[in-house]
């Protein structure tokens, strides 16, 4: 297969898998709901780098890595999985919180606290990196210099641009009055969504 032939599918695939619902959507959802408009956008970029990151890893090899060294793989998915918990954790303590306390967020956008919170989301999730190895593993393995330059830039693009869209639409106004009336519920239900995948990353990790 011919490097154009392999980043097309390659690209085809993270597309999906950006799309499909998990700690990185709820935590973006969330942002913007919760916060405003700019700070959603600032996680879609976090999601966007911590995509380049795992892009590059997977590009020098950390899959292959991870087979040599079991250790450092689950070491890796509790570590994730004591950060979903955690961001679970506030989530619920502050689902009774009065949307006052959001509100003075809204009116300062917390750029960079957003930006972060979506590159650690991001980042916390191992099986993420596991995904990248595997459909990088269509690539050739004299990969040109093209690719190499031009894979991160794809990723980067299609990790922002889908978390940038699940943005817009969750700082709507009419998902923010839906947001307004059902606080408790929806950040309840957000916490158990990750709680449910951090304890679900520390369990595996158990049984391996």
């Amino acid at each position: 297969m011919t490097p154009t032939l392999a980043v097309l599918p390659i690209s085809g695939a993270i597309a999906v898998g950006a799309a499909s619902p998990g700690p990185s959507f709820v935590m973006v959802m969330r942002t913007a709901l919760a916060r405003s408009r700019s700070d959603g956008v600032a996680a879609a970029f976090g999601m966007g780098i911590g995509g380049v990151v795992f892009c590059s890893l997977a590009l020098l090899g950390m899959r292959a890595v991870f087979a040599q060294a079991p250790w450092l793989y689950l070491g890796f998915k509790v570590a994730g999985g004591g950060y979903l918990l955690y961001l679970a954790w506030r989530m619920w303590m502050g689902a009774k919180q009065p949307f006052v306390a959001e509100a003075g967020a809204a009116a300062r956008p917390q750029l960079l606290k957003s930006f972060l919170l979506g590159l650690a989301t991001q980042l916390s999730n191992p099986k993420t990196l596991i995904f990248y190895g595997s459909v990088f593993a269509l690539l050739p393995a004299n990969l040109p210099l093209w690719s190499t330059l031009a894979l991160p830039a794809i990723i980067m693009a299609i990790e922002t641009g889908w978390y940038m869209i699940v943005a817009l639409v969750f700082s709507l106004q009419r998902p923010r009055a839906a947001y307004l009336r059902w606080k408790t519920w929806v950040d309840r239900c957000a916490a158990g969504v990750m709680g449910g995948l951090g304890l679900k990353l520390i369990f595996s990790s158990a049984k391996a």
